[in-house]
Order: structure tokens, then C-alpha cells, then sequence
């Protein structure tokens, strides 16, 4: 078959091969055991923020503007109520400060001390002690940002639910 006549390759990587690609970037600085914590932390910061946002806009559009900042509006829907400095937005526009490990700690540190349920869950201080360069922090995020948007798109594609934020279809966010 000749090159002008073979088909497209589409993309087909899944979830995990798209987690996979997300850790490699911490190869070299991080041991291999620790990718999963690394990842899944920043993977649950992006999934909070979204369902953050989510809520916050629909309390917006019931006009109930007045109780966006107030934790029980997001606990009675069980979505954990996010400080500013711990939304992945917030996060994303800091990825290239030096001091972002400390910013991901604080963030979790923020939502376990506002959210009960979370109590002893999430790492303390864990970013910090990693020690890992500001630039493949700020990469990781970046990936994670990237692929969360492509498989957000896929699977609404094939007919799934996903929570993206309306900011997303104009590349904010």
C-alpha cells in the first residue's frame, strides 16, 4: 500500500497511556514510585477545580450569587469548597513561579482543612519535600491541562458525560 493511499492514524491512546505520557515528564527527578503520587494529586486538584467551578457557576445562574463564597453551598452537593489560591486556574497561571511546589502544597493543604472528609487524605507538604524543579512542575500541569481537554473532547464525542468549564472552549482555563 503506498503512502498516498494508507489510511489516517487516528488518535487512539487511552486514559492511561495519556497517564503514563503525563508521568514520564517527571523521569529522571522523581523515582518511579512516586509518579503516582505526584500525578494523581495534580490529576485531583484539576478534578476539584472543575466540579468547583461547575458549582459555582450554577449557583450564578440560579442567581444565588450572593453564596458563592460560602462553604455549605458546595458541601450540600458534595463538592469540596476551593479557596482561590487552590483552584487549578488559580495554580495554572503560578505553574512558572519558583515557589509552585508550595503553592500545590498549600492548595491541598487549603481544601483538606475546609473539607472534613478529606481529613489525614491528602499529602502533607509533599511537593516541597520532592525538591522538583518549578519547570517540570509547570510542564506536568500543563500536560495535565492538555489531556484532560482532549479527553474531556473525546468523550463527549462517544457520547460521555465530563464537567468542562465553558472557559475551556475558548482555551482559558
Amino acid at each position: 500500500m503506498s503512502k498516498a493511499s494508507s489510511p489516517v492514524k487516528k488518535n487512539t491512546r487511552t486514559f492511561e497511556q495519556t497517564l503514563w505520557d503525563t508521568a514520564d515528564k517527571l523521569r529522571g527527578t522523581v523515582e518511579s514510585s512516586e509518579y503516582k503520587h505526584v500525578v494523581l494529586s495534580l490529576i485531583f486538584l484539576k478534578f476539584v477545580s472543575d466540579k468547583f467551578e461547575a458549582r459555582k457557576q450554577a449557583l450564578v445562574k440560579e442567581g444565588q450569587e450572593a453564596y458563592v463564597d460560602m462553604v455549605e453551598f458546595y458541601t450540600m452537593k458534595n463538592v469540596f469548597y476551593l479557596p482561590e489560591h487552590a483552584r487549578w486556574n488559580t495554580l495554572q497561571k503560578q505553574a512558572k513561579q519558583d515557589d509552585i511546589a508550595v503553592k500545590i502544597d498549600s492548595a491541598l493543604f487549603s481544601i483538606e482543612k475546609l473539607n472534613p472528609s478529606l481529613k489525614g487524605a491528602l499529602p502533607d507538604n509533599y511537593f516541597s519535600r520532592m525538591g522538583l524543579e518549578a519547570s517540570k512542575l509547570a510542564a506536568l500541569i500543563d500536560s495535565i491541562r492538555s489531556n484532560w481537554l482532549r479527553i474531556s473532547y473525546h468523550s463527549n464525542k462517544k457520547g460521555g458525560q465530563t464537567d468542562r468549564p465553558k472557559s475551556w472552549s475558548t482555551g482559558a482555563g
